[in-house]
């Protein structure tokens, strides 16, 4: 297996984990009314799905995989701004800049296939 694939498997799990999280408790609904976007929230956790679901088929199709962790990265990139707006302390913004570092990485590599 390679780094690539280790890594999109990875986030797609932790994706699939924050979308159950959100259907399955109230911890995550809460977290959306906190950042004032709780009328968003269920798109958000859609885009999260669809970004998890892309990233295991894009091991087979490329083109999946650079759409769906490109906007993975960008949906990491307003979840760290809205911390910061909210003023969040770096504790709780490290996973959202994690994962957007981590879906840049196997955008970068995902486009050096072409």
């Amino acid at each position: 297996m390679t780094g690539l694939q280790i890594c999109s498997l990875f986030s797609s799990l932790s994706f699939f984990g924050y979308v159950i999280a959100y259907f399955a408790g109230t911890k995550m609904k809460e977290e959306f009314i906190r950042f004032k976007l709780r009328k968003i929230g269920v798109y958000i956790i859609i885009l999260e799905l669809l970004g998890a679901i892309g990233l295991i088929v894009g091991l087979q199709f490329n083109a999946i995989l650079i759409i769906s962790s490109l906007g993975l990265t960008l949906l990491m990139l307003a979840g760290i701004a809205v911390r910061i707006k909210i003023k969040d302390s770096l504790q709780a913004t490290f996973p959202a800049f994690f994962f957007m570092v981590l879906n840049a990485i196997i955008f970068i590599e995902s486009i050096s296939f072409y």
